[in-house]
């Protein structure tokens, strides 16, 4: 799982191109997605949606920062402090990290010493539970509405400036592939201001202290620890 770079942004706008992939294997994808968004949400969730806010300090092998996650985005947060609480995220590595864009880890095979690298990015959280990765909606919180919208990338400009939760420095942000309900348990952190991802990405959080531990993330430096402090 990934986000695209900025330049991806820049230069193919809302719209990936996939040349030489089926068209029918798309639609399906497609149709499969539209049932999906249908029954998603908090009243559907198989994690507690957060309601308020929750403080979570990351320790890594550059330092630690803090982070706050945001009821604004009540089952993105829910999902994180729950992966947070079962040590999903403690030993994993920061395996994407591009200076001026986003410094991403999270992905759980990465916390296994006999992953190669080239697996990094691969993977999410498998509930143990159902022996199938658990997957999340894209969660866009909008002001003037009560409840969140989910499964649907917002380009509106109109609905755009509306959004609660932006991609500013210190966001907290989930990683997902081309398919909006495909975050699992990978996130980034916005490096500096990034506004072309607003609404096609859910930030749920932001960075309250140890922002300069972020900035230091390199590629291979791992999250030791995560724990959820209030």
């Amino acid at each position: 799982m990934r986000i695209f770079s900025k330049g991806w942004a820049r230069g193919l706008g809302s719209t990936v191109v996939l040349a030489a992939i089926p068209l029918l294997l798309l639609a399906s994808c497609a149709q499969a997605q539209d049932t999906m968004t249908r029954n998603i949400g908090c009243a559907n969730s198989v994690v507690a949606c957060l309601d308020g806010t929750a403080t979570i300090i990351i320790s890594t092998s550059k330092g630690d920062f803090t982070v706050e996650v945001d009821g604004a985005a009540p089952l993105t947060s829910g999902n994180f402090v729950d992966l947070v609480k079962r040590g999903v995220y403690d030993g994993t590595v920061f395996h994407r990290v591009i200076p001026g864009f986003v410094a991403q880890g999270g992905d759980p095979v990465s916390a296994n010493p006999g992953t190669p690298p080239e697996r990094f990015g691969t993977g999410g959280f498998v509930d143990p539970r159902t022996g199938q990765e658990r997957r999340i909606p894209l969660e866009i919180a909008l002001t003037g509405e009560e409840q969140p919208r989910y499964g649907k990338v917002l380009t509106e400009p109109g609905l755009r400036d509306r959004l609660k939760l932006r991609h500013n420095q210190g966001a907290l942000a989930m990683a997902r592939s081309q398919l909006p309900n495909s975050a699992s348990a990978q996130f980034y952190v916005a490096l500096e201001d990034l506004p072309h991802l607003d609404g096609s990405y859910a930030v749920f959080g932001r960075v309250i202290a140890g922002m300069e531990v972020v900035s230091r993330l390199e590629n291979g430096d791992r999250l030791v620890r995560a724990v959820v402090s209030e």
